[in-house]
């Protein structure tokens, strides 16, 4: 009769898997219900823990790192007890178990390595990919300096502390990190987290009165990892944790290693004494890619691909060398562009000819307006008009600056892909409201003085297609 008793309540506690997935349609809302929520399959239900299945990494990825602290929190609703979430990639031939998500546990789970992780989480991930090493990282004379150094502290730790690496989008400076990671991981404590993780840990520390859990587990590592510190922009009171975070770990000589999309002294709305410690060591840029290394790597990723579909990657030696010479904003969509090509083979069963690929690839060819920044376009502008870009930045209002700044901000709004606030805060720190009215007042002014209006397009015309700087 007990075990009777004891049977019923386990199947009381199951949960209406159908029923929630319904509540987190309207949580989430349809499109984004439809494309990822609806995609997670239940498969067994235990105690204290679930396991769900999705059919790709891709999506198990993208589920854990937006929205998987709402999954659990609508399922804790009705499994109070539901300590852990684990997930399993379908019909792969290893039945791949993937990370495991804690919500609440004294303890914490390490997959048997020495990654650091902050219990007391919704979401607990190791960023380690043992794919990205140093081995497979191509390197040539734009990425050198930056390999060299991070090979350095792998062997020596401390050697340069901080290293900072910046670079462009796609140029590898998480490969870096990573492999970093990958080769200290076994003697030492490596805490790999990319600044947006650090921000939400602290927030959520904060909400829960567990600032002691926060500093005792980020300052007792012995390597520290932090990907696209730029993130870290305006968030004052997480500076100021970070800072004395950052201090800390320099004081017991744990090694730190940061990386950013832009140079120390060009990262915006970061305190200033947080740029004098990142410059105070190790510096490197990892620069675009010239025609060699991007013919290496995409010789490299053929070749890996060829390992996967055998003959169904044919490539000509004129598409390869095609590629390198076009496709020079990132490696990433260098590589993007050879899978499109890999692809259309492999749909088409056909090597495509040189007419075909630049079809397939047509977005990417030629996409000048990605290439503007607002810094280009100040200086352009400001070249046009004669004036100096600090008065341009000023906040003085005479006449023979507001027209030139109004004209930039509205090249910045048309050629770049930036939201108004983050235009404003290019032209030192302005109102977003600042960006709309310098917008409808130029569009305004375009259709009432034609010479204005061909200055404008005059500008643009110099500012895509312009291939050198002008100063």
């Amino acid at each position: 009769m007990k075990n009777n008793l004891q049977n019923n309540k386990a199947l009381e506690k199951k949960i209406d898997w159908e029923n929630i997935k319904k509540q987190m349609r309207e949580k989430f809302g349809n499109d984004i219900y439809e494309s990822w929520i609806k995609k997670i399959e239940l498969v067994e239900e235990f105690h204290n823990y679930i396991l769900f299945s999705v059919s790709t990494r891709f999506i198990r990825d993208w589920i854990v790192s937006r929205y998987l602290d709402q999954i659990l929190q609508t399922i804790k609703q009705y499994k109070k007890d539901l300590v852990r979430i684990e997930f399993t990639i379908k019909n792969n031939k290893e039945t791949e178990i993937g990370e495991t998500y804690i919500s609440s546990q004294n303890s914490i789970e390490t997959n048997n390595d020495n990654v650091s992780f902050i219990k007391d989480s919704y979401l607990q991930y190791n960023r380690i990919d043992p794919n990205k090493n140093f081995e497979n990282f191509i390197t040539g004379g734009s990425n050198k300096l930056a390999f060299e150094a991070s090979k350095k502290v792998s062997e020596d730790i401390a050697h340069y502390n901080p290293l900072y690496l910046y670079g462009g989008v796609g140029m590898g400076k998480t490969h870096l990190l990573n492999a970093i990671g990958l080769e200290l991981k076994e003697k030492n404590k490596v805490m790999f987290i990319s600044a947006e993780r650090f921000m939400y840990q602290f927030v959520k520390s904060i909400k829960s009165n567990e600032m002691v859990k926060f500093k005792e587990y980020f300052r007792n590592t012995d390597v520290l990892l932090i990907d696209d510190i730029q993130f870290m922009n305006g968030k004052e009171a997480m500076q100021e944790e970070f800072f004395h975070t950052f201090n800390a770990l320099l004081d017991k000589n744990s090694q730190i290693i940061i990386s950013a999309d832009r140079p120390p002294n060009k990262l915006t709305r970061i305190q200033e004494r947080i740029k004098s410690r990142f410059s105070g060591g190790l510096v490197v840029d990892i620069q675009n890619p010239d025609y060699e290394l991007r013919y290496k790597i995409i010789k490299s990723k053929t070749e890996e691909l060829k390992l996967s579909y055998s003959d169904q990657v044919r490539i000509s030696e004129e598409i390869l060398k095609f590629l390198s010479l076009e496709i020079k904003t990132s490696i990433r969509e260098l590589v993007g562009a050879l899978n499109r090509i890999v692809s259309f083979t492999r749909i088409y069963n056909k090597v495509p000819n040189l007419s075909e690929v630049k079809i397939v690839l047509k977005d990417l060819l030629n996409h000048t307006e990605n290439k503007v920044d607002i810094d280009r376009i100040q200086t352009i502008v400001c070249k046009f008009y004669k004036i100096s870009k600090n008065e341009m930045l000023s906040p003085r209002r005479s006449r023979y600056l507001v027209r030139p700044r109004q004209t930039a901000i509205y090249l910045a709004k048309m050629l770049t892909s930036k939201s108004l606030p983050e235009i404003g805060r290019s032209f030192a720190n302005r109102d977003h409201t600042t960006v709309i009215h310098s917008v409808k007042t130029i569009e305004r002014l375009r259709k009432e003085d034609s010479e204005l209006s061909i200055n404008i397009d005059s500008l643009k015309n110099k500012i895509l297609y312009n291939k050198e700087n002008e100063v």
